[in-house]
């Protein structure tokens, strides 16, 4: 039935806004200071905010004693902030117990630390079937051989620590992050003991890892590695310095120079 010109039209209801997602990992005003020689308190982190979301590749670099490992350490859990806030799948860290904010890294956080951190006296194999049995979940047989054989160590399996190079500890260090499914990667210089190709190698594991409902977040000097991230985060004297995005090595390098440079008006730093 056809609607007669005197009748008024009824407006169609106009559908909601969008809601974005919440972030994976957010941070706010972290601060984290260290006690100096006299006991004074010496700022590392001076009040860095941020977040990462779902899927997501971010990149933290800048000059040496920025406080990038501290950055990393602090959204991860594996060190509490002097201040602030972190949240980790809505989760705040700074409410949590001790035992709990162990059960939620155990349940939810991978990290590939810098010193590899494997235990000396498991096997390859052990030590990437190791956070499974932490979180008491059953160990798949066939994810550890995967995560193995994925970093190019398949036939290495049963060797302890001591029989590994360091190039080859670091890739152990990334399998076990990765065998397990995790809402974040921290991975801090996941690079650095690696040749070029198994570098590659590592970066295309973690370029894959941070896809869907998960993230990684990755420290490293390595500029070509952070090329590769969504974003980048460059950090001088425990601040944010600059977030770039889609930058190449040559683009990194210059804001990774300007952070290092000293401070107008700056003296004897």
């Amino acid at each position: 039935m056809s609607t007669s010109p005197d009748e008024p039209t009824v407006p169609r209801p106009t559908p909601p806004p969008a809601v974005a997602p919440a972030p994976l990992l957010r941070a706010r005003d972290l601060v984290k200071t260290h006690p100096g020689p006299d006991g004074t308190p010496v700022p590392v982190l001076r009040g860095i905010s941020m977040e990462v979301a779902a899927g997501e590749l971010v990149a933290v670099v800048g000059p040496s004693g920025s406080g990038k490992s501290t950055l990393l350490h602090c959204l991860s859990g594996l060190d509490r902030p002097s201040s602030g806030t972190v949240e980790i799948a809505g989760t705040e860290l700074g409410g949590l117990s001790r035992g709990a904010l162990a059960k939620l890294r155990r349940e939810r956080v991978g990290f590939v630390f810098q010193a590899y951190n494997l235990i000396s006296s498991l096997t390859a194999w052990d030590n990437v079937a190791l956070p499974a049995r932490l979180a008491r979940r059953t160990v798949r047989v066939q994810n550890v051989d995967r995560a193995l054989a994925r970093v190019g160590l398949a036939d290495r399996a049963r060797a302890k620590p001591s029989a590994l190079s360091g190039g080859q500890q670091q890739r152990v260090a990334v399998a076990r992050a990765l065998a397990v499914d995790r809402d974040l990667v921290f991975a801090d210089e996941p690079t650095g003991a690696l040749d070029t190709a198994a570098g590659a190698q590592v970066l295309d594991l973690l370029r894959a890892a941070a896809s869907g409902s998960r993230a990684v977040v990755l420290v490293t000097h390595d500029l070509q590695a952070a090329a590769r991230a969504d974003r980048v985060l460059v950090l001088r004297d425990g601040l944010l310095h600059a977030e770039l995005r889609g930058a190449g090595p040559a683009e990194l390098l210059a804001a990774v120079t300007a952070a290092a440079a000293p401070a107008a008006g700056a003296v004897g730093r």
